[in-house]
């Protein structure tokens, strides 16, 4: 099934054919029920990196991301030596790899699918916030399998499949994947409804959604962190429907560096039963999402949810089950 892979910037999601093979590829880790493996992760500024090491002592540094794709750079694949395999898709040549073994201890599972492999993006194609990333660990690595985003611990968990947390119902949410006619899984792009100003929006769930922030945004915000961080997105409609009916929501124009694009600050959001906020929402062009993004939904979004929101949680996924599980 031919998939996207989404490569990470600060002004829109960049498309690269990738070939997407349905063998299962299963690697065994020690977990039981109510005790989730936790990962080799670095948490930063509300976004989650995965840090495995190899059994030759190499320490890797992926960007995981729910709304991404999977790959691995060239120079990181040349370093470690690892085979390419080659295969042949819409007349394109695609290389891919199966990640290295690595050490016990810090170890990271494969991918179920993709036949346990990664693509190989040229590193040419690094940009300003991928400059440091082995790779990236997208939606068909998080596909089939239970996760808890444990943003209040700064963890990132593996569960057993069906483990999920006890809470109330009004925290437990329906998530939307886009399947075919007969129920089978399609894409792993997890769609979440939130309520803002009282409407119901339909985002993308998106761990790894990020902005590099102007000097002059900077200045305004004062709050002492770096420019690279992560963000929310809202589509421009939105966006200026909410500047026009509530003028006393601090907007920041020119806040994103290279897009140019503007970020609105939402007082509250309602998420799975909860009240969070203020969250700052990044500008993007309606097509972004309108006609791009949302063709690998199972219905049309609005923009995305990033970590500078669920950074209030502890998110669990279960994504066979399509069930998040939200926890203060």
């Amino acid at each position: 099934m031919p998939l996207l892979v989404f490569q990470r910037d600060s002004s829109a999601l960049l498309p690269m054919a990738i070939l997407m093979l349905i063998t299962s590829f299963p690697q065994v880790f020690a977990q039981s029920a109510g005790k989730p493996l936790q990962l080799p992760a670095r948490y930063d500024e509300h976004r989650f990196f995965v840090e495995p090491v190899t059994t030759g002592r190499i320490k890797l540094n992926f960007f995981t991301d729910t709304g991404g794709g999977l790959f691995i750079f060239s120079d990181v694949v040349e370093h470690l030596k690892i085979p390419l395999v080659k295969v042949q898709e819409n007349g394109q040549t695609l290389e891919l790899v199966e990640l290295p073994e690595f050490s016990g201890g810090a170890s990271i599972p494969v991918p179920l699918g993709n036949r346990g492999r990664l693509f190989v993006l040229p590193s040419t194609r690094r940009e300003q916030l991928s400059r440091e990333w082995s790779g990236m660990l997208g939606q068909q690595w998080f596909a089939d399998r239970v996760w808890t985003f444990d943003y209040l611990n700064k963890r990132l968990l593996l569960r057993l499949d069906g483990d999920l947390p006890e809470g109330k119902d009004e925290h437990r949410v329906r998530l939307g994947f886009r399947a075919d006619s007969s129920g089978k899984r399609e894409t792993h792009f997890p769609r979440i409804q939130v309520s803002i100003d009282g409407e119901a929006l339909d985002l993308l769930f998106d761990t790894g959604a990020s902005t590099e922030l102007t000097e002059a945004a900077l200045a305004v915000l004062k709050d002492k962190r770096p420019a690279i961080r992560a963000t929310s997105f809202i589509a421009a409609n939105i966006f200026e429907k909410w500047r026009k009916r509530h003028p006393e929501w601090r907007v920041i124009e020119g806040a994103e560096n290279r897009s140019g694009e503007a970020m609105i600050e939402v007082p509250r959001i309602v998420v799975a039963g909860y009240t969070v906020g203020p969250v700052w929402f990044t500008r993007r062009p309606d097509k972004s999402f309108h006609e791009y993004m949302s063709q690998w939904m199972d219905r049309p979004i609005e923009g995305a949810l990033g970590g500078n929101a669920l950074c209030h949680f502890s998110v669990t996924i279960d994504y066979p089950r399509a069930i998040a599980v939200f926890e203060k």
